[in-house]
């Protein structure tokens, strides 16, 4: 089956109706088309892990939601997990970026520079309040005493780009208060 060419010059989310149904993971950053194998089962069980503690402290008028596209203009990111505002469109094309409070990545090889770069930048650009990012295999920077996962937490500024606001690692328990408070260890999202 030949790959379905956009309708203009560059991709839309509204391109991503004529992808395949092959398995594959399809987004659009920046009018680009990217493509991602299936994760691994760590990463997968860490969002698992994540969506049940988040689960358990959201307000009543929030959804956690995983492999859902997020709306910005013509592109469509796929967070590996996001906290969304309601209602939900439930029939809908992905969720409108108005509506997302927190958007949460989970680096793997193939997604590192999206994770820690494209996606963080598009993200603040279009006023996601909070950005999580956790490192399950060893960065450069790594701390000597770190333990995997590290969670690195931020908050959008006031001049629209994210601040670090938390780092914390497998042992670590952390407190996170935006976009509401939630106590956890990174470790207790991995399995033993």
């Amino acid at each position: 089956m030949a790959m379905p060419l956009p309708r203009s010059d560059h991709w839309t989310a509204a391109d991503l109706d004529q992808m395949p149904d092959d398995g594959l993971r399809y987004e659009v950053l920046n009018g680009q088309l990217v493509v991602h194998a299936a994760p691994k089962p760590m990463h997968q069980w860490l969002i698992k892990r994540l969506t049940q503690v988040l689960d358990a402290v959201v307000p009543a008028d929030r959804f956690v939601m995983d492999g859902v596209g997020v709306l910005i203009g013509d592109d469509e990111p796929i967070p590996d997990l996001m906290v969304v505002a309601g209602p939900i469109d439930w029939h809908g094309r992905g969720v409108p970026v108005g509506q997302v409070e927190l958007a949460v990545e989970v680096v793997s090889k193939s997604t590192t520079l999206q994770d820690r770069m494209v996606k963080p930048v598009l993200y603040a650009e279009a006023g996601i309040p909070t950005y999580w990012r956790f490192e399950i295999n060893s960065f450069k920077g790594r701390l000597v005493d770190e333990q995997l996962p590290v969670l690195f937490a931020y908050a959008l500024g006031p001049d629209g780009e994210y601040e670090h606001t938390h780092r914390a690692s497998a042992g670590d328990p952390v407190t996170l208060r935006a976009p509401f408070e939630v106590t956890f260890d990174p470790g207790a999202l991995l399995p033993r």
